[in-house]
């Protein structure tokens, strides 16, 4: 029993090591591969490892020899069981003890290696972790490649750029050094030619002057031919008595006088500050001479009574020979006898390509200009209630933004966006004067009561005053915030602003006389027929009647849906002073009664958009509204 017992314990040892042979074989491939592919990575561990293995066999080896030694001692105990028997209880003994310590060693070496086997597990999870640590990383390297490659081209891409700029700049640097010499040189030339300009402008004028002395002094010695001869012939009559009714004295006294020797003319060098006949008219040279002197045409032989009839009538028509213009074709218009109220739209018509900013009646009321976005002035004649195209006056580069005749509507005056202002003849719509000097839109121009100057307002907050006879800017006045509207009295002028100021100006003093505060940016300005009161416009959507003796507000209108529509909305006293009119931007025209102070009549649905400006004819017979669209509106209570 007992041999096959050790038997038994044989085999199974040997199984038991046969295992463990298979099994250190399979690790070891394991780490050879795992050796081979992640060598550097894990070298200290495997190292360890093979340590531990190396310790492991060594115990194995020392188990065997102790197995073999048990056996060998077993077999010679029993050989020799009959000799020593208590030999033999001491070997047992020792036996069974190392067996008990070689049984606790191996079991101790079977728990390290269960913890070395999950010490192997843990580290595999954790090369498995790091693989793919290394690979995220790995991708986000390349990713972080790839834009450090984009930027670096990006970089190389802006260099590039900075330095064409650099030279972009260099060269916009010496080409702005050049203009600025080039500048410097012209604006030197250019003060040189004012000087010279300013010279030669002087010179003509003495030259102009002693030239009228002449003309003044052939005439003076002419009329003294002429008085002289008469007083001879006086004589002469006087030494002969003649038979000659009274009454046909009378009547050859009083004749009116006929043919171009009664005629007395002045003429200008552009502008005719008087009027001459239509023949005298065609005769007309820019080289005339300048100034007021008279020029009479040659006496036909007629006989002592035409010579005195002329005389006579000679000296009583030079005075008023400032107050005639026989050429042109509408007398100005007086006070008109009585104003119609509108309430039909007689004429609706397309007035202009684009926005109308500006409409104005001729002072004799036959004619009637419109000025638009389209740089054109339009002339208009009013017939049988209807608006017939007479003409248009061209030149200017912008939009037109205010119209104005002249006291005896043969000019027109005409602002405009392009910084200037503009005169025309109406007869035969040429462009005579251009007056450049504004730095800003010019949104307003008038002519002084002895027509012969006007005054200007700009965007750029100045106000100019320029005489048309040296064609040259007299004064320039800043008040401070940009000019919309400009009304003119003898010897005042009134400017309405963006600052909601109305402002005074004394002409003579170049200063202000008194300022009006509104409640909103002013738009438009307009005088009664006595200049007496001031009508004003603003934004603040009323219109104010101003008392000019007192300077104070005499009278606020208004009206439910009245609106401002713009910056350069005009309103308009009637003829008579009785009643306002005035645009909205609802396309409503409004009439006001004076008298009341209440809405006379609101005449709608005939304007598309907001209307700009609102004209009365002197004649007190129409009204003309004009609007942002190209529409054009005739109104009447025809």
């Amino acid at each position: 029993m007992s041999v096959e017992k050790r038997r038994t314990r044989s085999t199974a040892v040997m199984a038991e090591r046969r295992l463990q042979c298979s099994w250190k074989r399979h690790v070891s491939e394991q780490l050879k591969i795992r050796d081979r592919v992640q060598r550097h990575a894990f070298e200290e561990i495997v190292l360890q490892y093979n340590r531990l293995l190396e310790k492991s066999d060594l115990q194995t080896v020392l188990s065997e020899r102790y197995q073999t030694d048990k056996y060998e001692v077993q077999r010679g105990h029993e050989s020799s069981s009959g000799t020593d028997g208590g030999r033999s209880a001491v070997l047992q003994q020792e036996t069974s003890q190392m067996r008990i310590k070689h049984q606790e060693e191996l079991t101790e070496l079977h728990k390290k290696r269960g913890e070395l086997a999950q010490n192997v597990i843990d580290l595999n999870n954790q090369i498995q972790q790091k693989d793919k640590e290394i690979q995220s990383n790995t991708a986000r390297m390349v990713v972080y490649q790839q834009q450090t490659s984009s930027l670096e081209g990006e970089g190389r891409e802006l260099r590039s750029l900075l330095q064409d700029l650099e030279r972009a700049n260099q060269t916009l640097k010496d080409e702005y050094d050049a203009l600025q010499i080039t500048f410097s040189a012209l604006e030197e030339k250019l003060r040189k030619t004012t000087e010279d300009n300013q010279e030669l402008v002087s010179r003509w004028m003495a030259e102009k002057a002693q030239e009228a002395n002449k003309l003044n002094a052939e005439n003076e010695k002419d009329s003294r031919r002429r008085q002289a001869k008469l007083q001879k012939e006086l004589a002469d009559a006087a030494k002969e008595p003649l038979p000659v009714e009274p009454s046909v004295l009378l009547r050859l006294l009083h004749r009116p006088p006929s043919g171009p020797a009664d005629c007395v003319v002045f003429r200008d060098d552009d502008i005719e500050v008087l009027a001459e006949d239509a023949k005298a008219a065609g005769e007309t040279s820019p080289k005339r001479p300048l100034g007021r002197t008279p020029s009479h045409v040659s006496q036909p032989p007629g006989g002592l009574l035409d010579s005195i009839s002329n005389s006579i009538f000679r000296r009583r028509r030079a005075p008023n020979a400032l107050s005639s213009s026989p050429e042109n074709p509408e007398p100005p218009s007086g006070p008109c006898a009585e104003v119609r109220v509108p309430t039909t739209a007689l004429h609706v018509f397309e007035a202009h390509d684009g926005e109308v900013n500006a409409v104005r009646f001729s002072p004799g009321s036959r004619l009637l200009a419109t000025g638009g976005m389209d740089r054109r002035v339009k002339l208009w004649e009013v017939v049988a209630g209807r608006c017939e195209p007479k003409g248009a006056l061209t030149g200017s580069n912008a939009g037109i933004t205010s119209i104005e005749f002249d006291s005896a509507g043969s000019y027109l005056l005409a602002a405009s966006n392009d910084f200037a202002s503009r005169i025309w003849t109406v007869e035969d719509s040429r462009l005579r004067h251009t007056l450049t000097g504004h730095s800003g839109k010019v949104l307003a121009a008038r002519f002084l009561l002895d027509n012969a100057r006007i005054v200007s307002g700009s965007y750029d907050r100045t106000l100019k005053l320029w005489d048309l006879r040296s064609k040259v800017c007299m004064k320039t006045v800043f008040a401070g915030s940009s000019c919309n509207d400009i009304v003119c009295t003898e010897q005042c002028v009134m400017s309405g602003h963006f600052d909601k100021k109305v402002r005074f100006w004394d002409i003579r003093a170049e200063s202000i006389v008194q300022e009006l505060e509104l409640l909103g940016r002013v738009t438009s300005l307009d005088l009664n027929h006595d200049r007496t009161e001031l009508l004003t416009c603003s934004r603040d959507d009323l219109v104010k009647i101003i008392d000019l003796r007192t300077c104070s507000v005499k009278q606020t209108l208004s009206a439910q849906g009245f609106k401002c529509g713009a910056d350069w909305t005009r309103v308009t006293f009637s003829p008579d002073g009785r009643y306002v009119a005035g645009g909205s931007a609802d396309g409503a025209l409004y009439i006001w009664n004076v008298l009341t102070g209440e809405v006379d009549r609101t005449l709608d649905r005939k304007h598309n958009s907001a209307i700009n400006s609102v004209s009365w004819s002197p004649s007190g017979a129409f009204v003309a509204s004009v609007e942002k669209g190209s529409r054009a509106i005739l109104w009447s209570d025809m």
